[in-house]
C-alpha cells in the first residue's frame, strides 16, 4: 500500500481485477508476483539510470516493460505513471524527466510488500 497525502493507506492493486485476470488461481497469482519480484527491481533500477543519463530511447522501452508489468498485475495508477514516462522519452521530452520518476517510485512504494500480502493472504 502506499500512503495518500492525508497519511491514509492507499491499494495500489485492483485484488479484484488481478483475481479475475488469474481465474482466480492462487498458484498462476504466486507465479506472477514471483516474476515480479524478480523483474521489477531491475527495470525500475534501469529506468532511474537511463532517466539521470536522459537516455529517452531506455526511458522509453523500460517504461514500455514496466507498463505492461504493472497492469498485467492490476496496478492501474502506476502503470498509468510508466506509461506517462514512456510517451514523455518517445516525444524526446527530457524536462519533466526526474518528476516523472519521483512520480512513479511513489506510486510503487510499498508494492512489493501488498503484492506479497495478497499471495499469502489469499487460500488456493
Amino acid at each position: 500500500m502506499t500512503e495518500q497525502h492525508d497519511g491514509a493507506p492507499q491499494v495500489a492493486v485492483n485484488l479484484n481485477e488481478l483475481l479475475v485476470r488469474v481465474d482466480n488461481d492462487h498458484d498462476l497469482l504466486c507465479e506472477l508476483i514471483g516474476i515480479f519480484k524478480e523483474e521489477f527491481p531491475r527495470l525500475q533500477q534501469e529506468l532511474r539510470q537511463a532517466v539521470a543519463r536522459e537516455d529517452v530511447k531506455k526511458v522509453e522501452t523500460t517504461g514500455h516493460a514496466l507498463k505492461g508489468m504493472l497492469l498485467g498485475l492490476s496496478v492501474t495508477r502506476a502503470a498509468a505513471s510508466a506509461a506517462r514516462l514512456e510517451q514523455m522519452a518517445r516525444e524526446g521530452t527530457i524536462a519533466g524527466l526526474t518528476d516523472a520518476l519521483i512520480l512513479f517510485d511513489a506510486e510503487v512504494k510499498g508494492l512489493l510488500a501488498e503484492l506479497v500480502g495478497y499471495a499469502t493472504e489469499i487460500e488456493p
